[in-house]
């Protein structure tokens, strides 16, 4: 039975396949109006850094499925955390209180350090610059839903590949199908780290690195946009960076017409300003479908981890 997840690299291809035909019971289960499958069950979302999507899906997949939600969503500033409490000692008290726990910290690591104490199960939500491996499950299966597949796809991953925790944890998750070639398109600052250039290597997935968008535009079956976290840089990183090239990573409608009909924009948001509101309503636009993808994976998550094995 699946008890922590922290990081992309736990699932393996099998299990991802077997997750996804619950994902798709969880959608039916959701449109019926819910079940009460996690009755009587409680989940604790502790939250260290902002969130919207990732601490609200949570809370209506446990809601949804009859279960019950405490919540934190300033953990750093709104409880005893600020008294100078470890991590540790929060896991171990929230733990008498909850039989899951959804923790997002700023701290690289940190869901494995909560996980390593085994006092209840941890559901990684974020851990600093490290990983986010419930948004890399959303993403893959948005992926498939709006592609059909998930094999000898292209990906280019675009915007802040160095901070984005999320293009990690789906690089991961995307190296495990066949035929997979990754586009790691970036400001210089931006590039993506050598462990994950590392790890596609050691799996033999094919990537390329560039600083034009336009360059894989017709090529790619994705395009995953991220928002450049300039508030992850540091004053030295930024120092001599010119603002005009973020801009060159802006997705508009003109770029969008060099798109293959049948690829697909995805974005993690919060959005800022890298895609135009104006490609809203091109029907490539799929990043509102992918948030909305996130309750259903979220929910077969809840009930994987809680040891049910379907919603009644």
């Amino acid at each position: 039975m699946l008890r922590h997840i922290v990081k992309a690299q736990q699932f393996d291809k099998p299990w991802i396949e077997g997750f996804f035909g619950q994902v798709r019971e969880m959608e039916d289960v959701a449109a019926s109006g819910g079940s009460d499958a996690l009755r009587r069950r409680i989940m604790a979302t502790l939250f260290y850094q902002p969130s919207t999507r990732t601490r609200l899906s949570f809370e209506a997949a446990m809601c949804r499925l009859g279960g019950t939600v405490i919540s934190t969503e300033n953990a750093k500033e709104f409880s005893s955390a600020a008294k100078g409490e470890s991590l540790e000692d929060t896991i171990r008290v929230v733990a008498g209180y909850a039989d899951v726990i959804v923790l997002r910290h700023y701290e690289l690591g940190s869901s494995e350090r909560a996980a390593a104490l085994d006092a209840a199960p941890i559901i990684n939500a974020g851990d600093g610059p490290g990983q986010h491996p419930t948004q890399a499950l959303l993403d893959l299966y948005t992926i498939e839903r709006e592609i059909g597949r998930l094999e000898g796809l292209k990906v280019a991953m675009v915007g802040d590949l160095k901070y984005g925790r999320t293009v990690r944890s789906l690089a991961y998750l995307l190296a495990k199908f066949a035929g997979t070639k990754l586009f790691f398109v970036a400001p210089p600052i931006c590039q993506i780290g050598e462990d994950i250039k590392a790890h596609l290597a050691e799996k033999d997935v094919p990537f390329a690195e560039t600083g034009s968008l336009e360059d894989v535009l017709g090529e790619a079956d994705v395009i995953y946009q991220t928002r450049i976290q300039k508030e992850a840089f540091s004053v030295e990183d930024l120092h001599g960076t010119d603002e005009r090239s973020f801009q060159a990573f802006i997705i508009t409608p003109e770029l969008v017409s060099k798109m293959r009909q049948e690829a697909v924009i995805m974005h993690p948001l919060p959005r800022v300003k890298e895609i135009s509101t104006a490609v809203d309503v091109d029907r490539r636009a799929a990043y509102f479908r992918q948030a909305k993808n996130g309750l259903y994976v979220r929910m077969a998550l809840l009930m994987r981890i809680l040891g049910q094995e379907k919603a009644s």
